[in-house]
C-alpha cells in the first residue's frame, strides 16, 4: 500500500479539490484526506502508477508536488537535516564572502559546489581562504543580519520531537552557525566544519577533517546507532549534491529545492511546499503540529 501526498505553498495555498479527485479517481485511489484546506492532501493507492512522473511533471507547472510513499512506517523517528539554503535560506559561506568583498567569486564556487561540478573539499578550502583575516565578530553580524530561517523549520522540528523523534543537524558548513541554528529550531545535536581563528581573525584555514558528503552517511549511521533505530526510521532533507548520499540512504530522502543535479538522483522532491512539507509526507495534518 502506497500513499500519495499532493501539496504546494502554504504562503500561497492553491491546491484545488477538482485536481485531486481527478487524479484519484484516475488512478484508482482510495478516499481523499484533507491534511490542510487548499495545501495539502493525500490518498492511498495499491500500487505506484506507471505515469507517476509524467502527472509529476504536470502538477509541477501548477505549483503542486506530488509525493508517494509506502504507506507502512510514514512517521519516522529522527530527522537529519542539512543547514545552508535547506533550515536557512542562506549558504553561511556565501554571506561572509559578501561581508568581505568576495561575494560574487565565492557564490560561484558554491553553486558549482552544490551541483556536484567541484570537488567539495577543494571547493570549502578555496571559498575560506578568500576569508583570511576577516575579523571573528563577523560570523555573529552575519548571524544577526543576513540569515533567516526557511519557513516550515520549527514546526517541523518541534513537531517530531513532540512525537518522540529526533533532530540532528548536519552541515558542510560551520559549527559557528549550525550552533545557533540548532539551538533555535531545537535539533538534539548538530555536526559541521569548523573555521580554523587566531587571535581574533579567520586564518583562511578549515581544520580537519572536513565534513563532507562522506561524513553525512557517516553521522546518518553514528546516529541511528545511538539512538537503537534504524536508516528506514529517518527521514533526511537537503538541497546539494553532498547531501546525496545521507539521502539516498536514509528511510525517505527529500530534495527540498534541489539543485538539478540532486533531483535528478532523488523520487522525493519539495519545489514549491516548505519545510512543513516534510509533516504532511508522513501524514501529520496541520492542527497536529506543535506551536
Amino acid at each position: 500500500m502506497f500513499i500519495a501526498t499532493l501539496l504546494t505553498s502554504p504562503s500561497a495555498p492553491s491546491l484545488d479539490a477538482a485536481i485531486v479527485e481527478n487524479l484519484r479517481n484516475a488512478w484508482g485511489g482510495g478516499e481523499a484526506q484533507w491534511l490542510a484546506t487548499g495545501e495539502a492532501a493525500e490518498f492511498s493507492l495499491a500500487g505506484k502508477p506507471d505515469n507517476q512522473w509524467d502527472v509529476w511533471a504536470d502538477l509541477q507547472k501548477l505549483g503542486v508536488d506530488l509525493i508517494i510513499l509506502p504507506a507502512e512506517g510514514r512517521k519516522k523517528k529522527m530527522l537529519l537535516a542539512d543547514m545552508d539554503s535547506t533550515m536557512i535560506q542562506q549558504e553561511c559561506i556565501d554571506e561572509l564572502a559578501a561581508e568581505a568583498g568576495v561575494g560574487e567569486r565565492v557564490s560561484e564556487i558554491t553553486a558549482k559546489a552544490m551541483n556536484g561540478e567541484l570537488d567539495f573539499e577543494g571547493a570549502i578550502d578555496e571559498r575560506v581562504g578568500l576569508l583570511k583575516d576577516l575579523p571573528e565578530g563577523i560570523i555573529d553580524h552575519v548571524l544577526k543580519t543576513r540569515i533567516d530561517f526557511m519557513p516550515g523549520g520549527k514546526a517541523l522540528v518541534q513537531t517530531m520531537k513532540a512525537n518522540g523523534g529526533y533532530g540532528a543537524l548536519v552541515s558542510g558548513g560551520f559549527t559557528a552557525f549550525t550552533a545557533k541554528v540548532a539551538s533555535e529550531l531545537g535539533f538534539d545535536e548538530n555536526r559541521a566544519n569548523t573555521l580554523e581563528i587566531a587571535n581574533g581573525t579567520l586564518t583562511g584555514k578549515v581544520v580537519r577533517p572536513i565534513l563532507g558528503r562522506e561524513a553525512k552517511l557517516e553521522a546518518l549511521d553514528e546516529i541511528t546507532a545511538k539512538l537503537g533505530i534504524s536508516r528506514e526510521d529517518v527521514l533526511a532533507v537537503g538541497d546539494g549534491m553532498n547531501d546525496l548520499l545521507m539521502l539516498q540512504n536514509a528511510g525517505v530522502g527529500v530534495a527540498l529545492h534541489g539543485k538539478p543535479a540532486l533531483q535528478a538522483e532523488c523520487d522525493v522532491r519539495i519545489n514549491h511546499g516548505d519545510l512543513t512539507a516534510l509533516l504532511y509526507l508522513q501524514g501529520y495534518a496541520k492542527n497536529e503540529f506543535a506551536a
